[in-house]
């Protein structure tokens, strides 16, 4: 890795990091979208799995009384029996075709917030373990576990603090259950440590840059800015995946 590529990754931990503080959610979204363009989903996602991880621990003692604890229960149980799934996939599965699903993945969260998508009440059981399973498997996979939380929570007529403070606790839980899974599959090597020693400044002054914007910008202008950035790293990954199906 060059010092451009690790330039580079640091300021796309920082900017996601600033969004995670604000929002709740974003974190692995942005880094792996925009990581991915310069390194392979194979070293990027263990190492923002771990980032997103810490990001979680720092932002969880002022948020802890909003969680919804029960939803959070159902969901990350079904995300347990899920993630291992999605981690061999992420362990075996070729580059190009990783990158083409999370294009998709990113493109279909993006049109379907950007959509204005509301549940006309707050999901139950059978909803919350459905969220789960596709979380949990698409974490192990791709290392973003979030779009099905972020729909579940932010497509839910619960409160803004509430669906906040529940998908950073959703996320944090994931992170940790996953932790043994990806060093069982022998993901974390030199590059990933390397990668996280270097994005840890970034990350912690990035989160509470973030934290401290809450309340002060529109949610919903920076959400949307944040939608169509998101649409556009899509693009841009998806058209590496399929380059990369051609040369080979």
């Amino acid at each position: 890795m060059s010092a451009a590529t690790l330039a580079y990754t640091s300021a796309c931990v920082f900017i996601a990091a600033v969004v995670r503080g604000f929002s709740g959610f974003g974190f692995a979204l942005l880094s792996i979208s925009s990581v991915s363009i310069v390194l392979p989903p194979a070293v990027v996602v263990p190492t923002m799995w771990i980032l997103d991880f810490v990001a979680g621990v720092n932002l969880l003692p002022s948020i802890y009384r909003e969680v919804r604890w029960r939803s959070i229960a159902w969901l990350v149980g079904a995300a347990v029996v899920a993630t291992p799934f999605g981690v061999y996939a992420l362990a075996n599965a070729p580059t190009a075709w990783m990158r083409i699903a999370l294009a998709v993945l990113v493109l279909a969260s993006a049109v379907v917030l950007l959509s204005g998508f509301q549940l006309r009440r707050e999901p139950g059981v059978a909803g919350s373990l459905a969220t789960g399973l596709a979380a949990g498997l698409l974490n192990g996979s791709l290392g973003i576990g979030g779009p099905p939380i972020i729909v579940f929570y932010l497509g839910s007529p619960i409160a803004i603090a509430a669906g906040r403070a529940s998908m950073i606790a959703a996320f944090l839980a994931m992170d940790l259950i996953g932790m043994p899974m990806i060093l069982a599959f022998g993901l974390v090597g030199m590059d990933v440590l390397k990668l996280i020693a270097v994005c840890i400044p970034a990350l912690v002054i990035g989160i509470f840059v973030g934290a401290r914007l809450v309340g002060r910008l529109d949610p919903a202008k920076v959400r949307r800015v944040l939608l169509y950035l998101l649409m556009g790293m899509a693009l841009a990954i998806g058209a590496q995946g399929i380059a990369g199906i051609g040369a080979s």
